[in-house]
């Protein structure tokens, strides 16, 4: 029996889930935390992920370690402290400053489909991963990657296209991370071994 279900993700234990809407055969890692953010199906996290605030396409692999959205301190405010936006865990008569999450959560980070994050890399608030793309392990991503692009360093910079741009751009047409359930495993074969040409070639006119 398969080991993943359409009908709910796979969280493994000592996770910490908040305001999260998964997709389709979703898996969770042991003790990510994923907060206010959109799942896409088939995508997954290894251990120890920390997800918030974003929205991930499907088939995204997401290595162990990794952190997406990370929140901000407020640098233009007296203090960095959490006091001011936290104020109820330090006074009985204080409220948490609700405009300050308010503009946090705004902050949406958006992982294309059939993405790999690598493990340990960090993808800051407001960045764009096109489809496709690779971030490299330990990289930390403050501007948005193209589509196929594979990135890495401190901060993250272009290393090379995954692949070509034309082949690239007939990948996104094909689309075939909308393809259903079964049209996948009947095509299997093909995906573990066409060369991506050949695979583009018998399918992308059907």
């Amino acid at each position: 029996m398969a080991r993943l279900s359409p009908d709910a993700p796979s969280v493994h234990p000592d996770c910490e889930i908040t305001d999260v809407t998964f997709g389709r055969y979703v898996e969770i890692g042991r003790g990510s935390r994923v907060a206010h953010s959109v799942i896409g199906d088939y995508s997954y996290c290894d251990r120890q992920a920390d997800i918030a605030n974003a929205e991930i396409g499907k088939f995204a692999n997401i290595a162990s370690f990794a952190r997406i959205g990370p929140t901000d301190h407020p640098m233009d405010r007296a203090s960095l402290h959490h006091f001011h936006y936290r104020s109820a865990d330090y006074w009985d008569d204080a409220e948490n400053d609700a405009d300050f999450f308010a503009r946090r959560r705004a902050r949406i980070v958006r992982i294309g489909h059939d993405t790999w994050i690598g493990h340990g890399a960090v993808i800051r608030p407001e960045v764009t991963i096109g489809h496709g793309a690779v971030v490299a392990t330990l990289a930390v991503v403050t501007r948005d990657v193209a589509p196929y692009e594979i990135v890495a360093g401190v901060p993250a910079r272009p290393i090379r296209q995954r692949i070509a741009p034309d082949i690239a751009e007939r990948l996104i047409a094909l689309a075939w991370w909308d393809w259903d359930h079964q049209t996948l495993r009947a095509r299997l074969a093909e995906f573990r071994a066409l060369p991506i040409e050949a695979f583009l070639e018998k399918y992308e006119t059907r």
